[in-house]
């Protein structure tokens, strides 16, 4: 049954990470929360198995955003939770991933703390480390990559400096991952190749991670490119960049003598 509130009281809004896909990755925390929540306002990657999770009885809205197509405007997210908050005691605002890595979660905090609602973020998987995970690249190994970085390759307007630091990031990190980057890489792989990184540079697509119909698509900058116009290769997907992306490949050529000899 909801609880409505009364005497002016607020409820309070839980900021919580979903995790990259699979069901079995949310936290317990998140998990208790969903099936005891009056309300879940829930982002589009948020899969189906995540939201058999939430209580029947709970208000289920969708706030989800995808390119070129929004349910609701950034705003309206926070008003909406704003005015949820005023009749539940517990309102879920269910994210994929890490409500903060590139999940807009500090910018919905920010503006509920200023409306005097109470708020508890709730941490969760993010895609970055679970897609190439489940696609059995370590993102750091002795042997490979001792450095990553976490970047976003879809940058919004208005934005508080004008782009990303590409050359940067190329001499800095040994290992990349771009989140939203499939639509901008005929954009991001010729700004990495004039900061020295070459052609046959190691990347790997990462579709639906974690997912049942995860998909992989590995290449090099000189080869990518053309792979996702013939594999007609869509978002959403995880990009990784560096030499990290061969272990998978060279950890089988280790295997095969021992496999072979069975």
């Amino acid at each position: 049954m909801v609880v409505r509130l009364q005497n002016g009281l607020m409820g309070k809004v839980y900021l919580v990470g979903a995790g990259p896909g699979d069901p079995g990755l949310i936290t317990v925390k998140g998990k208790t929360l969903l099936e005891n929540a009056e309300a879940v306002v829930y982002d589009a990657l948020v899969s189906t198995a995540i939201l058999a999770m939430v209580s029947p009885q709970a208000e289920l809205i969708d706030a989800g955003k995808r390119r070129g197509r929004h349910t609701k405007l950034q705003s309206e997210t926070t008003q909406l939770l704003a005015q949820l908050a005023e009749k539940h005691a517990v309102v879920v605002r269910l994210k994929g991933g890490d409500p903060f890595i590139f999940g807009r979660g500090g910018e919905e905090m920010e503006d509920l703390v200023k409306a005097g609602i109470e708020v508890e973020v709730v941490p969760g998987i993010t895609a970055g480390i679970a897609a190439p995970a489940y696609a059995q690249i370590p993102l750091t190994h002795r042997a490979y990559s001792s450095s990553v970085t976490f970047v976003t390759g879809h940058e919004s307007a208005g934005k508080y400096r004008p782009e990303v630091n590409w050359a940067a990031i190329a001499k800095g990190s040994e290992t990349i991952v771009i989140y939203m980057g499939v639509y901008s890489l005929a954009t991001i792989l010729p700004q990495l190749m004039l900061a020295g990184l070459g052609e046959d540079t190691p990347i790997a697509l990462i579709r639906w991670g974690t997912c049942p119909e995860q998909q992989e698509l590995l290449g090099t900058f000189a080869t990518i490119l053309a792979q996702i116009e013939v594999e007609n290769f869509q978002a959403p997907a995880i990009v990784v960049i560096g030499a990290v992306v061969n272990y998978p490949a060279n950890l089988r050529q280790q295997l095969q003598p021992m496999l072979s000899n069975l």
